[in-house]
């Protein structure tokens, strides 16, 4: 169904949502900046934070899915994305699309270069947001069927990739789209994937999950090495993160930290990859199966321990209760799991 739209009297009055990083890296986020002059720009999402931060530009982080943003929102707002092809840039539209219901949803889709009206008619802030930036307007119809209680279709995919659920890397696609089902609490791939075994027993193990709102997708995270900040602190709180490194941003509060203690090779690359932009060190307990889903990049001062006799979860478990949960400074805490692994791990300082 398409809803009528109430004309908004100008786009300089709206809230720019962006999403991902590859809007920030490849410019075009500073591009639509100053040809739309938004109000407001806000970034929804999970792992854009760092590429947004680096682009210099004057962004808000309220650490929320595309999605659970723009219904908070009381004025207009519109959604920026640039996917990793036009096909799956559309695909992540009528997601949200679908989950924002008889709202309707204004995308500027950068991969396709298309304003896509879903759910509504093209009005004329479509038509002025297609004048400033030569992108050609299109109505599309995202349907509420689209997410079928208990099963989720990740389309898009592209064959060899690896797939994500809430950050844990669950397998590989063999095709365009991976179909999984939630049984119990156990999720179950139902087509086009082939699995890491590994990866479905670290997902059971976080606990419940609602499948259709679960973060999912498949490729890599970001494309490009982070910037580094700076060293933030060599005194402070350990964060320990353990298979959702997704959430470290989340995690991260006001209280100043001096390193992260990850668990798990995927987990361990996104924890270096936020920690060098920031000037974290990381101590990260893997297995030595990492799926290449990010560029690695570590702050100074980090560590790589591969377990050896032993598997990443069980040394992470054994090394969360030594960590303390005070003030510490970062050197001493790390001599002190160094010497509590002892030979049960290989240790390595990463570039």
């Amino acid at each position: 169904m398409i809803t009528k739209r109430r004309a908004i009297p100008c786009i300089e009055q709206m809230v720019m949502v962006l999403h991902g990083p590859e809007v920030f890296d490849s410019g075009i986020a500073e591009w639509l900046s100053r040809v739309l002059t938004p109000r407001r720009m806000l970034v929804a999402g999970v792992m854009a934070r760092a590429a947004a931060e680096e682009s210099g530009l004057p962004c808000e982080y309220p650490g929320a899915p595309p999605s659970v943003v723009m219904r908070a929102l009381d004025e207009p707002c519109y959604l920026v994305d640039q996917g990793k092809t036009p096909e799956s840039g559309r695909i992540f539209g009528e997601i949200i699309a679908s989950r924002l219901g008889d709202a309707g949803l204004l995308q500027v889709e950068c991969a396709s270069q298309e304003i896509i009206c879903w759910n509504r008619e093209a009005d004329g802030i479509a038509m002025e947001i297609s004048m400033k930036t030569g992108y050609r307007v299109v109505e599309r119809v995202a349907h509420p069927g689209l997410l079928r209680e208990g099963y989720r279709t990740i389309r898009g995919c592209i064959p060899g990739e690896a797939v994500f659920v809430n950050g844990t890397v669950i397998g590989k696609a063999t095709g365009p789209e991976v179909c999984l089902r939630l049984e119990g609490s156990t999720v179950v791939p139902v087509s086009g994937l082939r699995v890491k075994d590994h990866g479905l027993e670290k997902l059971q193990k976080a606990g419940p999950l609602d499948i259709t709102r679960a973060w999912c997708k498949s490729g890599a995270i970001r494309a490009k090495a982070p910037v580094s900040c700076g060293r933030r602190a060599t005194v402070g709180r350990v964060l320990f993160v353990d298979h959702c490194g997704h959430q470290v941003y989340r995690m991260i509060s006001e209280e100043e930290i001096c390193g992260i203690v990850s668990v798990g090779d995927d987990t361990t690359a996104v924890c270096g990859h936020i920690g060098a932009h920031m000037g974290v060190p990381v101590l990260g307990i893997v297995d030595g199966d990492c799926d290449g889903i990010i560029p690695s990049r570590y702050a100074p001062g980090s560590l790589l321990a591969v377990a050896q006799g032993i598997s990443d979860d069980e040394l992470g478990r054994d090394v969360s209760g030594i960590i303390p949960g005070g003030t510490v400074s970062w050197e001493e805490c790390v001599t002190r799991i160094v010497e509590y692994i002892g030979d049960r791990a290989r240790f390595s300082r990463p570039e």
